[in-house]
């Protein structure tokens, strides 16, 4: 039986995304997203905040770090994912983050002006899950599907 793992979120970025390249030449944008909930309690107004890490791959995080800043709501359609580091001392860590299949502005409460990018891989435009798009010929795959050979945070 097939699992799915896909989750969509609405909320406001918590800082602009910050885009940085693997050595490989791939962008990958993260950024924070707050999600805010209200609700009520004997006709008092409750609000409830979660905090998510979202990571843009490629096409999509060079776009999102171009595009989005500091408190601009956003919808998310993508994945959770955990994963496990070692810090610089030593200490192990384990995170769980929103790997972005998809990103945009929400249009509850604002207007958005869209603009088409032109590129000039053979698939033309849109996402490409592949590297930066400057070279010829198939890529070798990274040993690890996210984040290649390095750690980029």
């Amino acid at each position: 039986m097939a699992q799915d793992n896909t989750v969509t979120l609405t909320g406001n970025l918590t800082k602009d995304p910050e885009l940085r390249y693997t050595t490989g030449g791939r962008g990958v944008a993260s950024f924070g997203l707050a999600v805010n909930r209200r609700y009520q309690v004997n006709g008092e107004w409750q609000e409830q905040v979660s905090f998510f890490n979202v990571v843009a791959w490629a096409d999509l995080g060079e776009n999102a770090a171009a595009s989005l800043h500091k408190g601009n709501r956003i919808v998310v359609t993508g994945r959770l994912e955990q994963r496990s580091y070692e810090t610089r001392e030593g200490e192990k860590r384990n995170v769980t983050e929103v790997i972005a299949d998809d990103l945009g502005p929400s249009l509850r409460w604002a207007q958005a002006q869209v603009e088409r990018i032109s590129r000039d891989s053979a698939d033309g435009g849109g996402f490409s899950g592949g590297g930066s798009g400057s070279g010829g010929g198939a890529q070798k795959p990274a040993s690890d599907p996210i984040y290649g050979d390095e750690e980029p945070f």
